[in-house]
């Protein structure tokens, strides 16, 4: 390689503390080329995962521009376009960081043949999960199938140390041309939610690091009990800079383990969902159907409604389904980005069970609208919800939501917060929703609120008698 440059895609990893990839490099001596490319993958996100990944990739140019470096933009075929900075620059490597969800690894696995078939060194590195999925295996050397042994299998992993940032990253003679960010137009889909929406989100590698550390100090030691209020402020809320990879989960879990060290012993079910989310992408590499498909399937002709047209699932996705729990959570959604733990197994649930309606319209949604989206996490969310996925007990865990809403709202708070109907002075996150909603739906806040579309018992009914009648 001489002294040639190395190119340094950063896709999911848009941090410069605990890189590994970017350690790696830096570490070389050669001088190091950072890219984003906005690919096919990118182009087909939906409006609010796109425009969130604007944000970080704007932030992750300024902290390469402190360090002495810049970010070279670059849209069109990952290939052409890593091909093309070759030519361009003389690099003689291409480094990136893994990924587990099928598209991706395909793509990845036909780049890095023709990269190597060129004469480029190509490597690929660890970074946004804490266990290699290859790399955990059951005493009889499978992959696991079940959370709780593979969390018990893992919990007392010894995981080294998260890399600090470096100083300084080397910089090219000559830089490559870069396209500009707002030339890409990332928030264009978002249309009038826009700004309402960048409002909500928490960007950037230091933002990420402040919230860690505010939830360590603050909220972790009551997270088992306040994770399950919704209208409590009890979560870390780092699934949006973890999808983005602008903090590491290595930080995570050292963090939490410091705070069990310390006498937090709720730092326990932080750490263990962080290894749900390690679940989802070991489930994602060993069973790649689970992002397109049925986990299980003898759900393949489960009778579910595959029509996202109709009236009941239109209310589901304006959250008008005369459910408080369920609309209130599809609010919060749409507004923010993001949707408490909590709603989105109640909002999955009823779609799922009290609507009969297939899991992939309710992802589908969600990949629109979540700013956290995630294709293996939310995948196996909707999956464990549906029934179809991993989850020992399927077929009768249907969420009541009314009794879910008694038990984790009792004063209705999570409601006032959003559902402006019933209000007389409603909130200003309630009536926000009516500011980011199309214009086209004809809803406003003076709007009755409506009945409800499938009622808690006649849903539950209808569910439990769907799964007699096909044996499960």
């Amino acid at each position: 390689m001489s002294n040639s440059p190395i190119l340094l895609w950063f896709r999911r990893d848009l941090r410069l503390g605990d890189h590994e990839a970017l350690s790696a490099a830096v570490a070389s001596g050669h001088p190091v080329i950072p890219v984003f490319i906005h690919d096919e993958m990118v182009a087909s996100l939906g409006a609010a995962p796109k425009m969130r990944l604007g944000l970080s990739v704007e932030s992750l140019g300024q902290e390469l521009a402190a360090k002495g470096s810049r970010l070279v933009l670059r849209r069109g075929d990952a290939q052409k376009v890593l091909r093309d900075l070759v030519a361009e620059t003389g690099a003689g490597a291409v480094y990136w960081s893994r990924l587990y969800d099928p598209a991706t690894r395909q793509r990845d696995t036909a780049l890095k043949a023709a990269l190597r078939d060129d004469g480029v060194a190509v490597e690929s590195f660890a970074g946004h999960v804490l266990f290699e999925p290859w790399r955990v295996q059951t005493k009889t050397g499978g992959f696991y199938r079940v959370f709780t042994p593979m969390w018990k299998a893992v919990r007392g992993t010894d995981i080294t140390s998260d890399l600090p940032a470096p100083a300084k990253v080397p910089a090219p003679d000559t830089w490559p041309a870069s396209d500009r960010l707002t030339d890409w137009r990332m928030a264009a889909p978002m249309r009038r939610g826009a700004d309402i929406l960048a409002s909500h989100c928490t960007v950037g590698e230091r933002a990420a690091s402040d919230r860690l550390g505010a939830f360590m100090a603050h909220r972790v030691a009551d997270y088992a009990q306040n994770r399950d209020l919704p209208a409590v402020d009890g979560t870390s809320r780092l699934s949006e800079n973890l999808t983005y990879g602008e903090i590491s989960p290595r930080r995570c879990w050292h963090a939490g383990w410091r705070a069990l060290q310390a006498g937090k012993a709720d730092a326990e079910v932080f750490l263990k969902e962080l290894v749900w989310r390690e679940f989802a992408y070991h489930l994602a590499f060993h069973t790649p159907q689970i992002t397109s498909g049925n986990w299980k399937e003898d759900w393949d002709a489960f009778p579910w409604n595959a029509d996202e047209g109709t009236p009941e699932v239109r209310a589901w996705q304006q959250g008008r389904t005369g459910m408080h729990f369920v609309d209130a959570a599809m609010r919060e959604m749409y507004v923010t980005g993001t949707m408490h733990n909590r709603g989105r197994m109640i909002v999955a649930s009823y779609l799922t069970k009290h609507l009969m309606t297939h899991w992939k319209i309710g992802l589908d949604w969600f990949a629109d609208c979540l700013i956290d989206w995630d294709p293996c996490s939310n995948a196996m969310g909707w999956q464990w919800s549906a029934g179809s996925g991993p989850d020992a007990t399927p077929y009768f865990r249907v969420f009541n939501p009314v009794t879910q809403l008694d038990k984790f709202d009792k004063d209705r708070a999570y409601v006032r917060r959003w559902i402006a109907e019933e209000q007389k002075a409603p909130t200003k996150t309630a009536l926000s929703y009516f500011d980011m909603i199309p214009k086209s739906w004809g809803l406003s806040a003076g709007d009755p609120y409506p009945a409800a579309v499938v009622s808690a018992e006649e849903g539950r009914k209808r569910a439990l008698a769907a799964y007699a009648e096909r044996g499960f």
